[in-house]
């Protein structure tokens, strides 16, 4: 697989990596044997890049991959942390931030953790000096080797990128959310921040596997979140109403070469793009781990196709979207 330098962190990973969400929760049940099977597939496809977080079925993400990465030095871990209290920027302070850091390195098992990213925090914790000094003093102490941010917004993507610490930017980047090409990832390639493009396959709507009748558990953020009402919604389907993604899909399915899953394309378009450094698709099982890791042998798309993408995005998905995030 393709390797590329992830931002400041200096290390090389693999394209495309795994999103560990789904083993911890909120997408349905996954055991434990499935989930280690899911990381081994993808292990064994070339992906050395998870990303989790310690919200993830309350650590049980962090703490399955914690053991599967245990003895393999190839995998570089990455977790989020912030969203185990109020989302207010009076609870993002050191005192938090150690408990919250002591917490995922018992998780995963480790002294150090590769990389740790502030998840979605309230906007004004982007300007807040003593924030990022805090993440400055945990990277010294080695309770963390680097630290990044996922954000909801382009806005603020860029405050992140500007400050000199920040080693990744996770946001969500897919056929139906364009609008961080215009300039967050040349603002990261200029500042050598790593881009992480998470919810790459819109909830799996770009998986191509869906249609009008096809329904959710219960405990599925796609039955429950659809309307924000657990989190962003921007998370759930990218923010984009069910009907109309489903007719996006099939407008962009004539695009898709011979031989190619919907879900590839989607991948390689984000692969495709410049200044991207490691797409995380998420999987419930080995197959869907492997053919993921596949969209890396896909050949890059021809301009027109690009184009064509575009097209699809400016015409049904921009007016929902672009104005939002």
């Amino acid at each position: 697989m393709e390797q590329r330098v992830l931002g400041r962190t200096g290390r090389r990973v693999g394209v495309v990596g795994l999103g560990a969400w789904q083993l911890g929760a909120d997408w349905g049940e996954v055991s434990e044997d499935e989930a280690v099977a899911t990381l081994s597939a993808a292990v064994e496809s070339g992906v050395t890049f998870i990303d989790t977080a310690d919200v993830y079925g309350d650590g049980r993400s962090e703490q399955i991959v914690g053991r599967f990465a245990k003895d393999r030095p190839e995998i570089t871990v990455a977790t989020k942390m912030g969203r185990r209290l109020e989302q207010v920027p009076d609870n993002y302070v050191m005192s938090n931030f150690r408990a919250w850091n002591e917490r995922s390195r018992r998780n995963l098992g480790v002294d150090t953790i590769d990389l740790v990213q502030l998840h979605c925090p309230p906007t004004p914790v982007y300007s807040t000096d003593a924030v990022f000094d805090a993440l400055d003093t945990l990277v010294s102490e080695k309770k963390l080797a680097a630290y990044g941010v996922s954000v909801e917004t382009c806005e603020e993507a860029l405050t992140a990128i500007a400050r000199p610490g920040v080693a990744t930017v996770q946001i969500i980047l897919n056929a139906f959310r364009l609008k961080p090409l215009e300039e967050v990832l040349p603002a990261a390639r200029a500042a050598g921040v790593g881009i992480i493009a998470r919810v790459p396959l819109a909830s799996g709507l770009l998986s191509g596997k869906y249609d009008e009748h096809t329904t959710f558990s219960a405990d599925d953020h796609r039955t429950y979140n659809r309307r924000g009402e657990a989190f962003d919604v921007g998370e759930t389907f990218s923010g984009v109403d069910f009907g109309t993604g489903l007719e996006a899909v099939r407008r962009l399915a004539p695009l898709v070469p011979e031989g190619v899953t919907m879900a590839q394309f989607a991948l390689r378009w984000i692969l495709d793009q410049e200044g991207l450094s490691v797409v995380i698709p998420g999987a419930r099982n080995p197959a869907q781990a492997r053919a993921n890791a596949a969209a890396d042998a896909v050949p890059p798309l021809d301009e027109a196709t690009l184009a064509a993408v575009r097209d699809v995005y400016d015409e049904l998905v921009r007016p929902q979207v672009h104005h939002r995030w």
